[in-house]
């Protein structure tokens, strides 16, 4: 372990709590192996892909294990809170802390697009099929779908924190019927506006319950955790079994209501369980961090998660490249028997190639770690401030419509030649939107100094 993440773990403030930050390291593990098993990836005359749920029926229940993203929003509440109250307590404001904040976000974001970019442009100058360049592009972007919900649910702490402190549990209850009526209005055909709302909506609900955890009306009980487990499991099993939702909670082809895509209700009830589970090994987990290494190992997962979560699918476009193209590692038909012995070579192959990936560019957000240290604090130039808000808000706008635009490129059903040229398109508005949060935050801290 290096000497700065060392000094990190060392330098812990007693009141951290731990578990959360293992809940995270944990939650992304697990999204990643989740993905790398299901991925089915081929390559004939061009690269293809598509799900093992479309071959394997019976994985379907299994999704219900590997889908934790409910537990990084969860955690991701809960440090927000915490983050914000101890900015004030400091002196600093939302803005501040928000381009704080985000700056471990979209800085390494920001490298890996760059990369992405300059790889798929360098191919194309190179000779190579269009189709195949925007398949792996849209690939390796898979994972992007998150940030645009992320970003916007910590723009919006500070008033869910608030919205908590004066009406408590009921803001993610009511954030939960919206969801139902979205919900209700797809299955009834209504405008698709309502079902699309639940991007965020789900999502904002699940980071309401983190903000809940850490105010304390979510006690680590089991009087409060196990009802939350057994009352999730049972309208989960209700909601999909004999209910109008799909079993599986990741895209599922064929299903008429996807629980990721919007998020819902099922979904939601799921992550009510997981709630439970995270508070009911909240004791233990705190007791286990307390020992040295332990604590030491999650400290070093923590500081390279996101370069981990963005670059765990260009792993798999390195892996067809290098396996399949090559014909070192053999396509038997999807879900077969053959199939499923192959995916330990596959999954060795991969986590090579990730950490080598997290080794080259892992530098990118351990720097934002270390630049990070708390918010930037508060700037007494209110028109200055004024103009810095607005550059703040304008460049997480265009951030989020960029990797949105990114996200949507690739399920429109676009013909294949013209994905590389409005994935370029989407690029350039989102770099727009980092450019601007860069020079907000360089502004805010200039002002301050």
């Amino acid at each position: 372990m290096s000497a700065p993440l060392r000094r990190a773990a060392e330098r812990t403030p007693p009141g951290r709590d731990r578990h959360i930050d293992l809940l995270r390291a944990v939650a992304i593990a697990l999204v990643v192996l989740g993905h790398w098993l299901a991925v089915v990836v081929t390559y004939r005359d061009r690269i293809d892909g598509d799900t093992v749920l479309a071959y394997v029926p019976w994985a379907r229940p299994l999704t219900w294990l590997f889908q934790v993203m409910p537990v990084f929003f969860l955690v991701g509440g809960f440090a927000g809170a915490a983050s914000l109250d101890s900015c004030r307590r400091r002196g600093g404001d939302a803005i501040g802390w928000f381009l704080s904040r985000t700056d471990r976000l979209i800085r390494p974001t920001t490298a890996f697009l760059l990369t992405l970019g300059g790889a798929a442009l360098l191919a194309l100058l190179l000779g190579a099929d269009p189709a195949t360049v925007g398949m792996a592009v849209w690939l390796a972007c898979l994972p992007l779908w998150f940030l645009i919900a992320y970003v916007t649910v910590v723009l919006l702490t500070p008033i869910l924190l608030a919205l908590h402190r004066r009406a408590g549990l009921a803001v993610p209850v009511v954030l939960a019927v919206a969801v139902a009526f979205g919900d209700a209005a797809r299955l009834l055909g209504g405008p698709g506006v309502f079902g699309a709302a639940n991007y965020l909506l789900a999502w904002a609900a699940v980071y309401q319950l983190g903000i809940a955890w850490r105010e304390g009306a979510l006690s680590a009980r089991p009087r409060v955790a196990v009802p939350m487990i057994v009352g999730g499991l049972a309208a989960l099993v209700l909601l999909t079994v004999p209910g109008p939702y799909a079993v599986s909670m990741v895209t599922d082809p064929g299903a008429r209501l996807q629980n990721t895509s919007p998020p819902t209700l099922a979904l939601l009830a799921l992550a009510v369980a997981q709630t439970g589970v995270a508070l009911l090994l909240h004791e233990h987990g705190g007791r286990l961090l307390r020992r040295t290494r332990p604590w030491a190992a999650v400290v070093a997962a923590n500081s390279v998660i996101m370069t981990v979560f963005l670059w765990h699918m260009t792993a798999v476009v390195i892996a067809v490249l290098a396996l399949y193209i090559t014909g070192l590692l053999p396509q038997p038909p999807p879900g077969s028997a053959a199939w499923l012995l192959l995916r330990v070579p596959w999954i060795a192959f991969l986590t090579a190639t990730l950490a080598v990936l997290v080794a080259v560019f892992a530098r990118f957000e351990r720097h934002a770690v270390e630049r990070r240290g708390g918010a930037l604090p508060a700037s007494s130039a209110g028109r200055a401030g004024a103009s810095t808000s607005a550059a703040t808000l304008a460049g997480a706008g265009l951030v989020v419509a960029g990797l949105l635009g990114v996200a949507l490129t690739g399920s429109q059903g676009l013909p294949a030649p013209m994905l590389p040229a409005r994935f370029a398109v989407w690029f350039a508005v989102y770099f727009a939107g980092a450019a601007l949060l860069w020079a907000a935050r360089a502004s805010h801290r200039r002002l301050a100094s």
